[in-house]
């Protein structure tokens, strides 16, 4: 896991359920000639997966120069229950990058209140590259092993070596896969999709809520359009302005000070014990019975991915760490890991996140430090963050080698004029600092700040009464919350 960067803004989807990638298929033999072709498609809505509405459309591959390619995407709505009391739709993305958001609206009747099921229609699009729309993948199953396994802690030669060159062959091999697309999967692109999906809706506003990578999409579009943005939610707040490198850290401090959190409240491991686990990976890693090696990026994986829900992750957390240093079993570590890393039992790679995010990320974000700079920069990266610090100092290596430039907004995220938005920042949040949520409230000059002081990743639908309540008020009936509201942990 040593060069990904869906680590630090993705969401984990835990207990979402998935539907297939191949949903429906309606694609055009029309040829677009110009943007206005595009925004002229009709959604030709088909029932799917029993009470779900799923179409496709197509949007231009390089908007800076139409031609007749293109991305066919993917797109499933769930139907206001109440239709005479309809108040509109409501597009979703649950994060990654990467994350599928035809899966996240498959499960709306769990992702938002009963009463915006009633009066909304739930709708999700995959973004170009991800899952049901046209999907790449960089990397075998093997390879993708040897990637997700690989780091540099100790910052040695040979260790670094050996990433630099993992990483070249990530960057050369997705430029295989994507031909003249690997400059196309950026987030500008797929903001502007989401322009395409909202006229194809014949919605007047774009009404949004958008979770972790969801609200740099969220932030992206809201500067492209600001006078199509209706009611926007976002929640798990990234800043859209920090380079890569200071993402990286401020993400590396924030796993640690949650890893430091959870070793004070279960009171059942220390920090030390952490230390020797990751020192034993680097000279004979704990094996499974099948002699599957537990790498020290593997092990981070699994920290990290158990920090994203202080209810369920620590309890995880507790008994994979129990048996990996009481009895020496890796299994609980590798089971969180392969969760978070979408790797089932057979070593077979159920999606393609890992792949995707990389490729979106070093679009969105270059690295532009030489490896010299990266190296300098690990002594600051360990000193904040003794734990995450050393392999997130080279989370961004592979977008130094990357085939295509990067897409960056042609817009200021900054001053973003809109209707009135609302953005959620939880206190502890590990994957997106609160300090995130604040920069990007202030990047709006209409947005209303909820605060929730508690652990964990992203505030809203985890069952905190005043969070959702404040979110249904605000979709339902337009209200904004108190300014300076802070949820406590227990809902008041």
């Amino acid at each position: 896991m040593s060069s990904r960067r869906r680590l630090s803004i993705s969401i984990l989807l835990v207990g979402v359920l998935v539907v297939g990638s191949g949903i429906l298929s309606n694609k055009s033999s029309k040829s677009h000639k110009s943007l206005k072709t595009f925004n002229n498609q009709t959604l030709n809505w088909k029932n799917c997966y029993d009470g779900f509405e799923c179409s496709t459309f197509e949007v231009p591959v390089d908007y800076r120069n139409i031609d007749s390619r293109t991305f066919t995407l993917q797109v499933l709505r769930h139907s206001a229950q109440r239709q005479e009391n309809r108040l509109g739709t409501i597009i979703v993305n649950p994060g990654g990058p990467g994350g599928s958001a035809t899966d996240y609206a498959y499960n709306a009747q769990s992702i938002v209140s009963n009463e915006l099921n009633q009066r909304y229609d739930i709708v999700g699009f995959d973004p170009r590259g991800i899952k049901g729309s046209e999907p790449i993948r960089c990397l075998s199953n093997s390879d993708e092993d040897a990637f997700l396994e690989a780091g540099a802690f100790g910052g040695g030669k040979e260790e670094i070596e050996n990433l630099v060159s993992i990483s070249k062959d990530f960057a050369d091999k997705c430029a295989d896969a994507a031909g003249d697309r690997l400059g196309h999967y950026s987030t500008l692109e797929t903001a502007k999709d989401l322009e395409i999906l909202r006229n194809l809706l014949r919605e007047e506003k774009l009404n949004f809520l958008g979770k972790s990578y969801g609200t740099y999409l969220g932030t992206v579009y809201a500067a492209l359009y600001p006078n199509s943005v209706g009611k926007m939610v976002l929640d798990g707040a990234v800043a859209p302005n920090l380079s890569l490198r200071d993402q990286e850290l401020a993400q590396a401090v924030g796993f640690n000070t949650a890893l430091n959190n959870y070793l004070a409240s279960e009171k059942k491991f220390s920090i030390e014990d952490i230390k020797k686990l990751l020192a034993r990976a680097s000279i004979k890693p704990l094996q499974t019975k099948n002699h599957r090696a537990t790498t020290q990026s593997l092990i981070i994986t699994a920290l990290a991915a158990s920090l994203y829900n202080s209810k369920t992750g620590w309890k995880d957390l507790t008994r994979a760490l129990n048996y990996a240093i009481n009895f020496e079993d890796p299994t609980g570590l590798l089971k969180l890991a392969d969760g978070y890393n979408s790797r089932d039992l057979s070593g077979n790679f159920y999606n393609n996140q890992n792949d995707i995010s990389i490729m979106i990320t070093c679009l969105d974000w270059p690295e532009k430090r030489t490896l010299q700079e990266m190296a300098n920069d690990q002594i600051e990266f360990a000193q904040k963050s003794p734990i995450f610090g050393p392999y997130l100092g080279y989370a961004g290596l592979v977008c130094k080698y990357w085939k295509a430039d990067a897409l960056l907004p042609t817009v200021e995220l900054a001053n973003i004029r809109t209707s009135p938005i609302l953005v959620i920042g939880v206190t502890q949040d590990p994957a997106t600092p609160y300090d995130w949520a604040l920069t990007l409230a202030k990047s709006f000059k209409n947005a209303r700040l909820i605060t929730l002081e508690g652990e964990g990743h992203t505030g809203h639908n985890r069952g905190n009464k005043c969070v959702d309540r404040a979110v249904d008020s605000y979709f339902l009936t337009g209200k904004l919350p108190p300014l300076g509201l802070i949820c406590a942990q227990s809902g008041n």
